[in-house]
């Protein structure tokens, strides 16, 4: 079960950024789940939200998930979103998004706010 490892990296994440900026709160975390990455991005939020349950500085914290539909480009020219055979040439299609997990935006309230 890797999606555990990755809820753990996007709080840890978020923690280090809100430590970092004098947060005293983490509002939302927002995430970039890759659609061939191999990640259910419903287990990552419902870990997340685990794992941050008894955390002040995450009280009331969001995880937003975006589903990033794969992006293929081809050597003859072609560029789609066919993984498997490069509907142009009939080759294999180098893949350049759709397997990523990114932590693009974390939403914090800073002190003096």
């Amino acid at each position: 079960m890797h999606e555990y490892g990755i809820a753990y990296d996007i709080v840890e994440t978020a923690r280090r950024a809100a430590i970092e900026h004098h947060a005293r709160a983490v509002t939302k975390v927002c995430v970039d789940v890759g659609e061939i990455s191999m990640i259910n991005p419903d287990q990552v939020e419902f870990l997340f939200n685990t794992l941050i349950e008894d955390e002040p500085l995450f009280a009331g914290a969001k995880m937003v998930c975006s589903v990033i539909p794969p992006e293929t480009h081809c050597e003859c020219g072609y560029v789609g979103n066919e993984i498997y055979i490069c509907p142009k040439c009939g080759a294999l299609p180098s893949i350049e998004k759709g397997r990523e997990i990114v932590v693009t935006n974390i939403e914090i309230e800073a002190e003096g706010e």
